[in-house]
């Protein structure tokens, strides 16, 4: 059977206070259900992500039993930021083995109001290798440091260029309602924020955030009454290199390539054939690394170009265009889960003020830990 997202939604994102980790799940399942024009007792499968604030060692058991479901397949996925799209990639081959016919994949997390910032870094400190990182301090801004910097010696790469990363999503985040950030940013404001870990300043390092989102994959047949608003899912590949910094096998260089490579060759396109493209942005220098990596600009070019305003919503690739984890939100594995909802929206011509137009094709990617983990999706309207 062929699969089909039928079915995407995310809540508000920010500081909620109140909303508790199954509360966002419900809400953002609820109305991605509705989106799909689903019951809740059509979904035969549901996949779920992790929450820091309020971890469970079943959570994908705990949320059917707040949702008031009993599904006949159930599972949790761990893969940090690469979560979302590992969950698409898994109930993709659900469906099209027949195992299910109708997945409910949801992530949330109430990180903000749960853990507070303070909180919330000292939860992604722990990830830290035990013997050779965490006794001397590395965090995780710290090892994406080491990768700009790198970066900055091998491929050209300036401050100028990973600020104007920042700037440009917050122009699309202020065409998004929901976002998180939304106040103006300014090329002199992202170059004299404080510093967090040199290079990386304030405005190179991703949200903290409350929020959740939520995709119904279908079989294709069961998504029938509503076919003009299904997405097709056309290609995903994974990678996993490494998961401590200090096992990094390239600072420059990441498993982004060979995951987007799968994915290019199950859809047969190339990076060219892309309209739009939603990255995962936990720093700047991901998202600038990411794009040569992929294959979407040549080594040491990305920068340039995205000076140039490549990544604007008429650039040569559209980026990010709800603001990304820099500034429309970031709550966990739902960080990745609103990359691949604003997808949705595009190539269903919803986005509104950011749409990008005559988006056809769409390519998502995720990645956990330190560049560690990677998983990347083609969509394409059905």
């Amino acid at each position: 059977m062929t699969p089909v997202i039928s079915g995407a939604a995310d809540t508000a994102v920010g500081r909620l206070d109140g909303s508790g980790c199954m509360a966002l799940h419900a809400e953002a399942a609820s109305t991605a259900l509705a989106d799909a024009g689903l019951r809740a007792d059509e979904v035969d499968g549901v996949l779920c992500a992790y929450s820091l604030a309020e971890p469970h060692l079943m959570l994908s058991s705990v949320f059917n039993e707040y949702f008031g479901i009993a599904p006949s397949y159930s599972a949790a996925v761990q893969a940090g930021g690469a979560t979302a799209c590992a969950l698409v990639m898994q109930a993709a081959a659900l469906v099209r083995a027949g195992i299910c016919r109708n997945v409910l994949a949801v992530c949330a997390d109430n990180r903000l109001t749960g853990l507070g910032r303070s909180g919330a870094v000292a939860a992604l400190a722990e990830v830290g290798h035990p013997q050779f990182e965490r006794p001397y301090g590395m965090s995780i801004p710290a090892a994406y440091a080491l990768v700009a910097r790198r970066c900055m010696f091998e491929r050209g790469v300036t401050a100028e260029h990973l600020a104007a990363i920042s700037v440009t999503q917050r122009g699309h985040a202020r065409r998004h309602p929901k976002a998180q950030a939304r106040d103006p940013l300014t090329m002199e404001q992202a170059l004299s924020a404080r510093m967090i870990a040199d290079p990386l300043r304030l405005f190179d390092c991703c949200l903290v955030s409350d929020g959740g989102a939520a995709l119904v994959i279908s079989a294709a047949d069961a998504a029938a009454d509503h076919a003009d608003r299904a997405v097709s899912i056309l290609g995903y590949g994974q990678m996993n290199t490494h998961e401590h910094a200090f096992a990094m096998p390239s600072l420059t260089d990441f498993g982004c390539r060979q995951s987007a490579a799968q994915a290019f060759a199950m859809a047969g396109m190339t990076p060219a054939d892309i309209d739009v493209a939603e990255i995962y942005d936990s720093f700047t220098i991901t998202l600038l690394a990411e794009l040569e990596s992929i294959g979407f600009f040549p080594k040491g070019e990305a920068g340039p170009a995205i000076l140039d305003g490549a990544l604007e919503l008429d650039g040569v690739l559209p980026c990010n265009t709800h603001g990304g984890l820099l500034s429309y939100g970031h709550s966990g594995a739902a960080g990745g889960m609103f990359h691949i909802v604003e997808a949705v929206r595009q190539l269903r011509g919803e986005a509104e003020a950011r749409q990008v137009a005559g988006a056809e094709t769409a390519f998502v990617h995720g990645d956990g830990g330190i560049l560690s983990a990677h998983c990347s999706l083609i969509l394409g309207r059905a």
